[in-house]
């Protein structure tokens, strides 16, 4: 991110990781959680790949590169986390997590 003549990013993280949620919630309706790993199941080496799930649980299915741009994005936001295991973008509070995506506990 550009910084200004201050030397401070023109973007703080926190802001960034809350408007890259509200982006994907724009680009994807309904979608609550975006589980993104680089594992992705029809490929032989590490690509980004992204399940996305709706506040029941239930899995919204999207083109291949739709998901594979939410979790390009994703990764790019949190360069510093060990991608090695996938991690939950929880779109309600822009937070990212390991494991797997939950529902409980969160307000719709």
């Amino acid at each position: 991110m550009l910084a200004t003549p201050s030397g401070i990013p023109a973007c703080p993280n926190a802001d960034r990781q809350h408007r890259l949620a509200a982006q994907l919630a724009d680009m994807i309706p309904g979608a609550a959680t975006i589980r993104v790993s680089l594992t992705d199941p029809q490929r032989r080496w590490p690509h980004p790949h992204a399940t996305i799930k709706d506040a029941a649980g239930k899995t919204i299915e999207l083109g291949r590169t739709t998901a594979t741009v939410a979790a390009r994005w994703i990764l790019r936001t949190w360069p510093q986390v060990d991608w090695t295991q996938p991690h939950t973008f929880h779109l309600a509070d822009a937070t990212l997590t390991t494991g797997a995506p939950t529902t409980a506990g969160r307000g719709r």
